[in-house]
């Protein structure tokens, strides 16, 4: 039994990381198609993925999004899992799941309910409208993370600090801040990545010449197909991959899995 369970696990793994490793190699052919084997190696991809003012742009932008959709997200995530463990709230459970709703909701459903309002308040579409719409798709994840945290953590040491006159600003920083934050770091990298890869809510709230690199490389499907298309994705997949090491470091994947 053991060994069928290994095997099977095995296949699945396989079966996931297929696709992952002929991105790869579409990115270090030469040719500018699908070929197996690859005829050859090269680099030629990632120099014109590098050297695009398009691409660079949008993984720029997209760097800046992730970044600030991670403090936002963080903060108001924090917030909003302090308040619900914490706070005595009536019906917390209902405010709980308002904010995890993200994360049920289908991400069109999502991008176009918030394209809907954006239109209907006459705001328009910008960086900064796109930034928020991130931010609420990636608050769930700090939120989910911060509130397993406080769900494991030793209440009666917050209580003991209030019970020796500390003030509850103090014990939100020399007490409550300590115990959180492996879930707060993890919850923000999971925000940066849902950000950086977001598709469908930047589809509709992206403005025009502003495109992020998932919107970018949608763009550039539309009109070519070669190997710059796999260098754009091994580069995403290389930033989620480092921050998932991150993560490991920080609070460690098997704590995260738990989260």
């Amino acid at each position: 039994m053991g060994r069928w369970f290994y095997v099977l696990n095995g296949l699945i793994l396989a079966f996931l990381l297929l696709p992952v490793a002929i991105v790869i190699l579409f990115a270090l052919n030469p040719e500018p198609f699908i070929a197996f084997p690859p005829s050859g190696f090269s680099l030629r991809w990632y120099d014109k993925f590098l050297h695009s003012r398009d691409f660079m742009h949008a993984f720029m932008l997209s760097l800046e999004l992730g970044v600030g959709t991670a403090l936002l997200a963080g903060c108001i995530g924090t917030a909003a899992a302090l308040a619900i463990a914490r706070g005595n709230l009536p019906g917390s459970g209902f405010l709980t799941a308002l904010f995890l709703s993200p994360l049920v909701l289908p991400g069109l459903l999502t991008g176009f309910a918030m394209f809907q309002l954006v239109m209907v308040l006459g705001i328009g579409r910008s960086s900064s409208v796109l930034l928020v719409g991130h931010t609420v798709v990636a608050i769930p994840y700090v939120m989910r993370t911060v509130l397993a945290v406080l769900a494991n953590a030793d209440r009666s040491i917050e209580e003991a600090a209030r019970g020796l006159g500390a003030s509850p600003a103090t014990v939100f920083r020399e007490v409550t801040l300590p115990l959180i934050r492996p879930g707060v770091i993890a919850g923000c990298m999971f925000a940066f990545i849902t950000s950086f890869d977001q598709f469908p809510v930047s589809l509709f709230l992206v403005a025009p010449g502003e495109e992020t690199l998932p919107i970018a490389m949608f763009n550039y499907l539309r009109f070519d197909f070669d190997g710059t298309i796999a260098a754009a994705s091994t580069v995403s997949i290389l930033l989620a991959v480092l921050l998932v090491l991150a993560i490991e470091r920080t609070v460690g994947l098997q704590n995260s899995t738990r989260l």
